[in-house]
């Protein structure tokens, strides 16, 4: 048995070291290394690839998003296997739909255990039953009705899926924070960086927080659901649900008051906007 391999990874390091890794177990052929989900899913067009080592938080497509993207574009499923920095925590969601995942770095013993799950699946179990997996998945990340989309899979209807997760990951210094989206206050840009403004419950006590965030503003802004956040000026974008007052000064300038006493000024050409956003 000859698995078909790629590695998706955004860090060069990762994607190395689990390959050289992978070179000490025969079954494993690895045929690319994609250092995005986009070069990914090019892969997956081009080879018959039996099996993926997916990174979850990368810039552009996350895992998330590459799983919907083959599920939308009706393209072979390989076997997935989550490489990621979350803790072990936070992956008790994801264990239960992916074959297998990897905490970064992963050692020899995780990732000898890893290989002992591939190979027994390859030999006895049900493809159905991990695209199952990976389908109720996207359900979860994405908010969409798991039966909804097994049905339209089934009657191969087009899937229009939401990529609005309810967390948002964000690296720093080595280290990922899942920052819940509902906390999130205001975000505005400083320079090549977004400051995420949060408000979070810790230990019954409200604590207002800011993370750093290296996206654009037009990359987060696909991130996030338009329903709940708004633009309210060319480098700020607010949660909508945290919204207190809208308000008008005599000069004609316009401004938000949030919950906290935040304000935020709203510029002309997203008042009409967020003055419909407020009062709907």
């Amino acid at each position: 048995m000859s698995l078909s391999t790629i590695i998706v990874d955004d860090e060069p390091l990762a994607r190395k070291g689990l390959a050289i890794r992978l070179q000490a177990h025969g079954d494993i052929n690895v045929i690319e290394q994609c250092s995005n989900g986009r070069e990914a899913l090019e892969a997956i067009r081009a080879y018959p690839v039996d099996l993926m080592f997916l990174d979850i938080q990368m810039p552009g497509l996350n895992g998330f998003q590459v799983i919907e993207s083959i599920i939308e574009q009706g393209l072979s499923m390989p076997v997935v296997v989550f490489v990621t920095a979350f803790d072990q925590y936070a992956l008790k969601a994801f264990e239960v739909h992916a074959l297998d995942y990897l905490l970064k770095p992963a050692d020899e013993e995780r990732l000898a255990q890893t290989i002992d799950k591939i190979k027994y699946y390859f030999k006895g179990a049900v493809d159905t039953a991990h695209k199952s997996k990976l389908v109720r998945l996207v359900s979860d990340v994405t908010g969409n009705d798991y039966q909804k989309i097994l049905a339209e899979l089934e009657n191969n209807q087009e899937l229009s899926l939401s990529s609005y997760s309810d967390v948002l990951a964000i690296k720093d210094a080595g280290e990922v924070s899942r920052v819940p989206v509902k906390d999130i206050l205001w975000i505005d840009a400083a320079g090549d960086y977004m400051c995420v403004h949060t408000l979070e419950n810790k230990q019954s006590t409200l604590k207002e927080n800011t993370y750093i965030l290296r996206k654009t503003m037009k990359e987060l802004e696909t991130c996030l659901d338009p329903k709940q956040f708004i633009r309210n000026h060319r480098s700020t974008i607010v949660n909508k649900n945290f919204i207190a007052k809208f308000c008008s000064q005599v000069n004609g300038e316009y401004f938000l008051v949030l919950k906290n006493g935040k304000e935020l000024k709203v510029s002309r050409s997203y008042k009409d906007k967020v003055k419909q956003a407020v009062n709907s």
